[in-house]
């Protein structure tokens, strides 16, 4: 086919022919069924391309290319050279939000299969590799348009269209679980005569999705030739060969990190079945291993009774970045004691101003989210995140408030909450907590926080506690609750009773050092003890 006959082919692809002639840039375009094309950026012009892209030195760009979705957002993939679905990508904060999906348009030679686009399973956040898709809000043949909702996500993210098409074929139906980031789960069409055409239409082996975080398993060493070809005179399958050494007591051979994994888990490798060179467990037979249950029996005594939760999505995700968090960031703490009795006047005296003008109660938590924010206005080094080669500080004051619910912990977001008064403040907290609770958040009702404040001591009377850092902000204030203490009158021999708070802050070393976070925290001491200062 030639690119004349493509370009009188496609609406879109004519809508190209100004950005390809671009002087400084030159594209090669292999059109097969093995090709895929993306959005590309060259010159600071926003293009499609795909295939094997070249540079003015003709040498071939398979490692790194660089897409743009958006105003002001760009992304960068490693892509494995046969492979139409990135292998890592890196973002603002290092993640993509759940609009953003990773496409690939196949343009295939066959004359049975017109130009179409393949849609990917979204990433939720960097550490996710597998999704779920609650209901499909579009059907087979329905036309869709840039912005249209394609479907829901289980944690009830929306995906959008990114292209005006028409739907093909659903690949993954309603309910559909443990779909791989990348994977394909629906195709696109551009005139509605194609649909037909991909009624019996499945994904080809070349578009088998991969990992978002991690590129496959770390080549293992080959084995001798000569074993090679004694294996080639042999006909008998090597797996079996793995499983009668286990047996016998010989050695097993496993990769290092399979070894590693296997240690971290309790795992026994006599147990797992090998799929390496010669039988040898590598470290994916171990995460098969785990997923299939094997980690259960390992833990699992004799006589336990004992009942498996399976874990939901947004648990998946909140474990993995937890973990993250405690294993990559050197964590300290500093807790504070702040006398409350003048804040919870403050709000007995504004609470009835609320019921008459009929807004929201306001809580203490309330209280404490303001005061936090003003303080960071004051320590806005708290307000910051590392970024290896330098600390992002942050002009907005974004304060994330953690909330349990029976889906699991969220986060939503109050954003610019220096800049608000404590009734919005209380009726954005309010709406938000109930929107986690009903599972309904968005991505814009949780992304983008650059401080987070978690409180147990109201709703579970927790004294104090250390909350870890939410990733990849670099600072969390965990509250406690209040109690009476007596403390020295103003007269001597005198005594009188006061309300305490404990407030902790869990810090990045990294990015806070000691007297900073203790300047942080006598700033929200101070307004917590003088609240009408939060008024001015």
């Amino acid at each position: 086919m030639s690119a004349a006959q493509l370009f009188r082919h496609s609406r879109k692809l004519r809508s190209l022919q100004n950005a390809v002639d671009c002087e400084r840039s030159s594209l090669v375009r292999y059109f097969s069924s093995s090709s895929g094309s993306f959005i590309v950026k060259e010159n600071g012009v926003g293009k499609r391309t795909g295939g094997t892209r070249l540079s003015k030195h003709s040498q071939p760009a398979k490692e790194l290319e660089t897409f743009s979705v958006g105003v002001n957002r760009s992304y960068t993939w490693t892509r494995a050279s046969n492979s139409r679905i990135p292998s890592a990508v890196r973002g603002l904060n290092g993640s993509f939000s759940c609009g953003q999906v990773a496409s690939a348009r196949p343009f295939s030679s066959s004359a049975d299969l017109p130009p179409h686009q393949e849609i990917g399973m979204p990433s939720l956040s960097p550490t996710m590799t597998e999704g779920n898709i609650a209901k499909w809000l579009k059907k087979e043949g329905d036309k869709v348009s840039p912005g249209e909702v394609l479907c829901e996500d289980k944690a009830t993210v929306e995906m959008e269209c990114m292209e005006e098409g028409y739907l093909a074929k659903i690949i993954h139906g309603d309910g559909a679980k443990e779909i791989k980031v990348g994977e394909i789960i629906a195709v696109t069409v551009e005139e509605e005569g194609d649909i037909e055409k991909f009624k019996d239409y499945k994904p080809s082996s070349s578009a088998e999705p991969v990992a978002p975080t991690e590129s496959k398993a770390q080549p293992e060493p080959s084995p001798p030739k000569v074993e090679e070809k004694e294996a080639s005179k042999t006909p008998e399958p090597k797996a079996p060969k793995t499983e009668e050494a286990s047996q016998s007591g010989d050695r097993i051979f496993a990769s290092p990190l399979a070894r590693k994994l296997a240690e971290d888990n309790n795992v026994q490798l006599s147990s797992v079945k090998g799929t390496g060179p010669d039988g040898r467990i590598l470290k994916a037979d171990i995460e098969d291993y785990l997923a299939k249950g094997g980690q259960r029996e390992a833990f699992a005594a004799p006589g336990l009774g004992y009942v498996d939760i399976p874990n939901a999505q947004i648990r998946k995700v909140t474990a993995n970045r937890l973990l993250a968090s405690k294993q990559t960031i050197p964590h300290y703490y500093l807790t504070v004691d702040a006398r409350v009795d003048k804040l919870v006047k403050l709000r007995g005296e504004l609470n009835p101003l609320q019921d008459a003008s009929g807004g929201k109660k306001i809580s203490i938590n309330d209280l404490v989210i303001k005061a936090a924010a003003l303080a960071l206005r004051k320590v806005p080094q708290c307000n910051s995140s590392w970024m290896n080669d330098f600390i992002r500080q942050y002009h907005n004051v974004n304060i994330n408030v953690a909330v349990q619910t029976e889906h699991g912990l969220f986060v939503p977001v109050i954003r610019d909450a220096d800049k608000k008064g404590l009734g919005t403040i209380a009726e954005e907290v309010k709406q938000l907590a109930q929107k986690a609770r009903d599972n309904s958040l968005k991505p814009a009702d949780y992304e983008g926080g650059t401080f987070t404040v978690s409180n147990l001591g109201g709703p579970f009377g927790i004294k104090q506690f250390c909350a870890i850092i939410n990733p990849p902000q670099s600072a969390i204030l965990a509250i406690g609750s209040a109690e009476k203490r007596m403390i020295p009158g103003s007269a001597d021999g005198q005594y009188e009773f006061g309300s305490f708070m404990s407030a902790t802050l869990s810090c990045d070393h990294r990015v806070i050092d000691g007297a900073i976070g203790a300047e942080f925290l006598k700033a929200f001491k101070g307004y917590i003890e003088n609240p009408t200062s939060m008024l001015l």
